[in-house]
């Protein structure tokens, strides 16, 4: 029982010290961000890496998330005669929740990971301190761009994904269920507002910053050479991914508080 007990302690206290260390790294990242001007060719560099070479995957889950909705919703509803609400549920869903979200998750495994491993490797490798003792800002040089380009990023791919995601939906919709496509693409714009995409977007900001802060947290923090360097990569996949489910549940309520 005390060894539990120790164990426990020690492991809360780790836990509060990671995070910690993120959320202060966080901040300095996003104080540096007046200086992004400066470093336009570091961002649009990131934004490359971590944006448009996502594009493809990006397309390809959002529109296979959107054809099962509506095939689920769909043959759901038939028995009851009401198959032509798949267009708002779609549309709903894919623009509130299952875009940013599916989204988000995406880039959690692909950028998250690459952000880890990419610093961690400079970390066990020396650069990081060779750059510390040229007193050169490690998260001035290489935070700030990443966490602007994924804040920026994020938010663009989830309205790639809404899209396609609604355009399969209507596919589906169409060959599976028999809803026309012009009844179909009405049926999205009379059920959606403002509110449903800037909703979805805001949490998409959110979800590029705490990747971004996880990854580089994880991958500032490596240690024990390249056995470390793979255990923050998997810590970093695996603490967005539930910081991404846990804030999305709390800003869910909050703006269906505020704004629904």
């Amino acid at each position: 029982m005390p060894g539990f007990i120790s164990a426990a302690g020690k492991y809360i206290i780790e836990t509060a010290s990671n995070a910690g260390y993120g959320v202060v790294m966080l901040g300095e990242a996003l104080y540096w961000v007046r200086t992004a001007f400066k470093r336009t060719k570091d961002i649009a560099f990131q934004m490359q890496v971590c944006g448009i070479q996502s594009i493809p995957v990006t397309l390809l889950v959002g529109a296979f998330v959107g054809m099962v909705l509506a095939l689920q919703t769909g043959l759901s509803l038939k028995p009851y005669g009401i198959q032509h609400l798949i267009a708002n549920i779609a549309a709903l869903s894919m623009t509130r929740e299952m875009g940013p979200l599916m989204t988000a998750v995406i880039l959690a495994g692909r950028v998250g990971s690459s952000l880890a491993a990419e610093l961690g490797t400079m970390r066990v490798s020396e650069e990081i301190d060779a750059l510390e003792v040229m007193s050169i800002n490690p998260i001035k040089l290489l935070v700030m761009p990443r966490v602007v380009a994924l804040t920026i990023m994020l938010p663009v791919l989830a309205i790639y994904a809404n899209v396609v995601g609604i355009i399969g939906a209507a596919l589906i919709g169409n060959i599976q269920i028999g809803i026309p496509y012009d009844a179909f693409f009405r049926d999205c714009m009379n059920s959606l507002e403002l509110r449903d995409l800037y909703s979805g977007l805001f949490k998409t900001a959110v979800f590029g910053l705490i990747i971004a802060a996880v990854g580089c947290s994880e991958g500032l923090r490596t240690t024990g050479g390249t056995l470390g360097v793979g255990e923050s990569t998997r810590r970093a996949v695996v603490n967005s991914l539930l910081l991404i489910l846990i804030s999305n549940y709390f800003m869910t309520s909050i703006i269906f508080r505020l704004f629904y």
